[in-house]
């Protein structure tokens, strides 16, 4: 357990991201197996011990020490496992000095009740110094957040042994954790593990962003980018899942997509919510709804009669990978374009249509498409080389994506909260409002990123000075500092009082040249609402 702490402990105060690559490939060539596989279990969000929650650790430390205490220092601290295992007193008996790994851990807590899993693990905390802590608590909960995702840990995997990430990332979703198969091949003493008979993921091809650049519609190919969540969907031997971006299995969020997906392949999309306006055309946005309606349905483990009928699924096909068991992605975009208009036809089309090419005579016919792609589904456009294989990760020159226009509103600064992992020193996420037409300033959004450090320091330094009143770890300050925010789409919400809802809200600007009084009115706000 000790080398494993070691690890995280240098990964989170490492910002660069060489060198967190090479942090992870030294301890997996160092590591024997099974920790070493427990380990990229956890740094890949894989690890799942269900009898160890953030309310029992907390129950826990407030057994030994002062309720107020812990809460005070998880304020100051701003993080619940770095707190506990500072705070966490020496044990008053003997306790095992035999040292704990990461396998010990693992095996004990993933057999053990919720009822047992609290003490086993206060045992554990009992054998452990304040890093090894840390990394426990870190890796039981699930919540590393030390700056590392899934597929930089992958990628660590592949750079140690001299593989092929997008080889490890096809296979990963067909093998169980602590992966001695997938170790044996790394080292040269097992064959490559097959996804044959596994509806495994495979990484997606991902796109550059636009920004001046112009392309020539000779070679590329135009479609709407649609504002839903892009997902995998592959059936193989009667099993079917559903992929996330980032390799998540989502089938069960969205059972009625995989029922109705019984065609051996594998195909790209976005996952998008019927809208109201369902028999409206391609090109207009087809009957997606907003975002915001999708959002009813993301991250539930299951769903409801109710919700399935309020928020009904659909995917929205942009590409096909495998038919059957053919691979298609070393063939030009056009051929699988072809192959994909052949293979929609097969599959429910209440459940599955076909994003539409844009046509467009030349890139300035494009650019006053694009001006008017205002749509609640929209949420800008894509451009494809025709020629094109389908390649995981991003490549220069084959796919880019031409995001619209940002629109942007002047708010009110009303709280602030501190951050975590390297902002957990600073307020650094703020709530931010708009006036009524009778002069009430109601939240609109929360946003945390767009700033420079300097600006962050800026923005810490006016919290701490200007603060009214104190929740918790929020801050209710003084109503006097205006942000320009830049959001993608307004919506309409019945969470909010306000009434409205921002998507992907950032900070713009840091307004200190306008007075509150004439920040934006939500009445102006709605008036966006697409």
């Amino acid at each position: 357990m000790h080398a494993f702490a070691a690890l995280l402990d240098s990964l989170t105060y490492t910002r660069s991201r060489n060198a967190k690559l090479k942090l992870i490939a030294d301890y997996l060539r160092a590591t024997p197996d099974p920790d070493r596989g427990w380990a990229m279990a956890a740094l890949t969000g894989d690890l799942d011990l269900k009898g160890v929650k953030s309310a029992v650790i907390r129950g826990l430390i407030e057994e030994r020490v002062d309720p107020v205490l812990f809460r005070m220092s998880r304020d100051y601290v701003g993080d619940t496992a770095e707190t506990v295992a500072l705070l966490w007193p020496e044990p008053t008996i003997p306790v095992d000095p035999t040292p704990l790994s990461i396998t010990d851990v693992v095996e004990r807590l993933a057999v053990l009740s919720r009822a047992d899993a609290p003490g086993a693990l206060a045992d554990m905390l009992d054998r452990s110094d304040a890093e090894e802590r840390f990394a426990l608590l870190k890796m039981a909960t699930g919540a590393l957040r030390i700056g590392v995702s899934a597929r930089l840990a992958k990628t660590a995997l592949a750079d140690a042994f001299g593989l092929d990430v997008d080889a490890v990332e096809e296979v990963w979703h067909g093998l169980d954790a602590p992966y001695p198969s997938l170790f044996a091949w790394a080292e040269g003493t097992g064959a490559q593990p097959t996804p044959a008979d596994v509806p495994v993921f495979r990484p997606f091809m991902l796109a550059h962003g636009l920004e001046d650049l112009r392309v020539d519609l000779t070679d590329y190919a135009a479609e709407w980018k649609w504002d839903g969540i892009r997902v995998q969907i592959v059936h193989v031997a009667g099993e079917t899942r559903l992929y996330s971006r980032t390799g998540d299995d989502v089938t069960g969020s969205f059972p009625e997509i995989a029922a109705a997906f019984r065609t051996p392949g594998t195909v790209d999309g976005e996952l998008l919510v019927k809208g109201e306006h369902q028999g409206g055309t391609l090109e207009d946005g087809g009957g997606a709804a907003s975002f915001n309606a999708l959002q009813q349905r993301l991250g539930r483990k299951t769903v409801s009669a109710k919700m399935l009928a309020e928020y009904p699924a659909f995917v929205r096909l942009y590409d096909l990978l495998l038919d059957g068991q053919e691979d298609l992605r070393t063939l030009p975009w056009t051929e699988r374009r072809k192959r994909l208009e052949a293979f929609v036809p097969q599959l429910d089309p209440e459940r599955f249509d076909l994003s539409a090419v844009i046509e467009a005579e030349d890139f300035t016919a494009l650019e006053a498409i694009r001006a008017t792609s205002r749509d609640a589904a929209i949420e800008g456009v894509m451009l494809k080389r025709r020629d094109s294989p389908y390649i995981g990760g991003r490549r220069a020159g084959l796919w880019y994506k031409w995001k619209r226009d940002p629109l942007t509103a002047d708010c009110v600064m009303m709280y602030a909260q501190r951050g975590s992992g390297r902002r957990s020193s600073y307020y650094s996420d703020y709530t931010f409002g708009c006036w009524t037409e009778d002069g009430e300033l109601l939240p609109v959004g929360k946003a945390y990123s767009g700033i420079t450090d300097e600006e962050l320091k800026m923005l810490d330094s006016f919290v701490r000075n200007h603060t009214q009143n104190r929740f918790g770890p929020v801050r209710e300050v003084e109503k006097t500092l205006v942000l320009e925010i830049a959001f993608d789409s307004l919506h309409d919400s019945k969470r909010h009082k306000s009434g409205v809802a921002m998507r992907f809200p950032r900070i713009a600007r840091i307004r200190t040249d306008k007075p509150a009084a004439e920040a934006d009115r939500i009445e102006t706000l709605k008036r966006m609402i697409t």
